[in-house]
């Protein structure tokens, strides 16, 4: 039951992506893999049933991932050059701010310069937000290892609104996917 509820938490935070438009991506790749070769990709089905979202959401980030690629040239194939995977995390950020300053003013005195203490001033702002990360593999189809690694992260947020969903997975796959292919650099000699 207490799995059920965890997945659930997990389907619902990620289903729902919404505003805070600002996704922070990182990506890692193999220096060793010859990434022009890869041509073709099919989706890593074990990897991808594994995600801990919902079937929609699943759905919605493979069709993403899908335009993304074949908008690079890449084509969906039974004998495919690499496999896509992903999968997905979820933490909840606590933000403490202190409400202490200097300045002109102070709360019932217009002409005090000093620290901002006083009625109404001091103590602290706690907010807490769900922040969620996409991870997006490419594995070599034929060798079987992880080739690059790309992973968003962002704000949740709770929205209803289907269309604002769509965009905000769109968002997190489209930011990610501007890493692939890496672009290697030659070293010289």
């Amino acid at each position: 039951m207490k799995r059920l509820q965890h997945l659930a938490l997990i389907a619902f935070s990620f289903g729902l992506l919404a505003s805070c438009s600002s996704v922070r991506v990182v990506s890692d790749y193999d220096q060793k893999a010859n990434f022009n070769t890869y041509k073709s990709y099919a989706f890593y089905k074990t990897g991808i049933d594994k995600a801990q979202i919902s079937d929609l959401d699943k759905k919605r980030i493979l069709r993403a991932i899908e335009a993304e690629l074949s908008s690079r040239g890449f084509v969906k194939s039974d004998n495919p050059d690499v496999l896509i995977s992903i999968f997905t995390k979820e933490r909840e950020r606590v933000d403490v701010y202190n409400n202490y300053g200097w300045g002109w003013g102070g709360f019932y005195s217009p002409w005090a310069w000093g620290p901002g203490w006083g009625w109404g001033w001091g103590g602290n702002n706690v907010s807490t937000r769900t922040e969620g990360s996409l991870y997006i593999d490419v594995i070599d189809a034929d060798k079987k290892e992880l080739v690059w690694q790309g992973r968003g992260v962002g704000t949740l947020n709770n929205t209803s609104n289907i269309e604002k969903k769509e965009q905000r997975i769109k968002e997190f796959v489209s930011q990610i996917l501007e890493e692939y292919p890496p672009q290697m650099t030659v070293a010289s000699n």
